[in-house]
């Protein structure tokens, strides 16, 4: 058993599902098939459900005609045959009804949440009925009905497992099942979701809940690269990533992979693999508990971080105040992502700031803040770099002319971390990519 997930631009137009049959059914084993909305549907119910939490009925309706217009055209070059056709019509027609209706009666989060599930809907449906039209026996699964999230809002792995087992058993005579990503039920019953880019959490559960020989990660890039190549020229893919390595990526900005997505592959021992759907043939990056070398992998870029100093004379041979400062950031329920200390300051980043002010106040009883926005935080990743002298003095070469704000090593024996103002992140890029991968 395998678990392929294909994101939006995979499933954006007839000729990319075309595609993703052929690739879906060049092998024979078994496939769970996980798919996203078709690209730039959930940008569109996002910003239908802004309008209607604003009260804007009237332009809410405008962007709900306009996308059920659109949704018309993709079922003309998607399928042909009547049967299907009126099918996709009924399917179309029965989420659009729904979005019709939130325009009379309130509009609050649950309702919302069902809103933007419908991208989700709408593409598992379309593409089973084309996969029925060209002849391909498949079943869909409704994620709804195993993906459950508890109190807390993780999901619930063992009630998953029991329940997708049994949907599958119920189906054996089946060999390729087609389910959502992204969507899920609360504790509460209602729609949710996991958040932007939970597809690729969704294909991660579903993988460890099936013990799945592997799980496919299908995008538009050809596997993870060493460097950004929107930003710079020379990348390359990179073959092998151990667990670990994959994850301080993806938390560090490689947008290729959802952040949430290795820890249960992990736990399940279950390897990843990113891939091309434009270049399915090309390798692509394996991504398992195997440790290969010393040698650094990749960079990534993490956007939009903010830093915080404290400087307080008070924390000179003082215990709890870093317990103090850690508090204030719990109660907000604001992540930090860097944190370097001296004797009586510490420096740390953050990356949401929507309680910066009240941190801030607060921050302020213990000594002078000073506040940095608009950074980046730079992230060198390989096994074991720590003990490469010669990757770390490469880093710091590469960086000597550039104004670096924060240095954050030996927290994980995989990444080094820098933090700069971002307007200095493309040379810092550029300067890495020929300092320390000769490229």
């Amino acid at each position: 058993m395998k678990v392929l997930k294909f994101g939006g631009t995979s499933v954006g137009s007839a000729e990319r599902m075309q595609l993703v049959s052929e690739i879906i059914t060049a092998t024979s084993e078994p496939k769970v098939i996980v798919l996203s909305a078709v690209s730039g549907t959930t940008n569109k119910l996002v910003a239908i459900g802004d309008l209607l939490l604003s009260k804007k009925q009237v332009e809410a309706s405008e962007l709900i005609e306009k996308l059920y217009s659109e949704y018309q055209i993709f079922i003309t070059k998607l399928l042909s045959k009547s049967k299907q056709v009126e099918s996709a019509k009924k399917v179309v027609e029965n989420s659009f009804v729904l979005m019709r209706n939130y325009l009379n009666y309130p509009f609050g989060r649950s309702k919302n949440n069902e809103l933007v599930a419908q991208g989700e809907l709408l593409s598992t449906n379309l593409f089973n009925l084309f996969l029925e039209e060209n002849g391909i026996k498949s079943k869909l699964l409704l994620a709804l009905d195993f993906l459950h999230l508890n109190s807390k809002g993780e999901p619930v792995v063992k009630d998953m497992a029991e329940k997708l087992n049994s949907r599958l058993k119920e189906n054996n005579d089946h060999q390729l099942f087609i389910t959502q990503g992204f969507i899920c039920l609360n504790n509460e019953g209602d729609i949710d979701n996991l958040k932007r880019g939970g597809s690729d959490y969704s294909a991660s559960l579903i993988g460890a809940a099936l013990k799945a020989d592997e799980i496919q990660i299908w995008t538009d890039i050809d596997g993870m690269h060493n460097n950004d190549p929107r930003i710079v020229e020379t990348t390359k893919a990179i073959k092998h990533l151990s667990f670990d390595e994959a994850a301080e990526l993806a938390y560090f900005g490689a947008k290729i992979l959802h952040p949430a997505t290795i820890l249960p592959a992990q736990e399940a021992a279950v390897p990843v693999r990113l891939k091309n759907t434009m270049e399915p043939q090309a390798e692509g990056t394996l991504i398992d508990k195997n440790i290969e070398d010393r040698s650094v992998k990749a960079v990534a870029v993490k956007d939009g971080i903010t830093a915080i100093k404290i400087k307080s004379s008070r924390m000179l041979l003082a215990h709890g105040f870093l317990l103090k400062i850690f508090q204030i950031f719990d109660f907000y329920k604001t992540p930090i992502d860097l944190v370097t200390t001296s004797e009586i300051a510490v420096s740390l980043t953050i990356d949401d700031t929507t309680h910066l002010k009240e941190l801030v106040k607060e921050l302020e009883q213990l000594g002078v803040v000073e506040v940095d926005g608009s950074h980046s935080i730079i992230c060198l990743v390989g096994n074991y770099i720590l003990k490469n002298s010669e990757v770390i003095k490469n880093l710091f070469h590469s960086l000597e002319e550039l104004p670096v704000r924060m240095i954050s090593l030996g927290g994980s024996k995989n990444n080094i971390s820098v933090l700069v103002n971002t307007e200095y992140k493309l040379k810092a890029l550029q300067n890495i990519n020929q300092g320390v991968f000769g490229m």
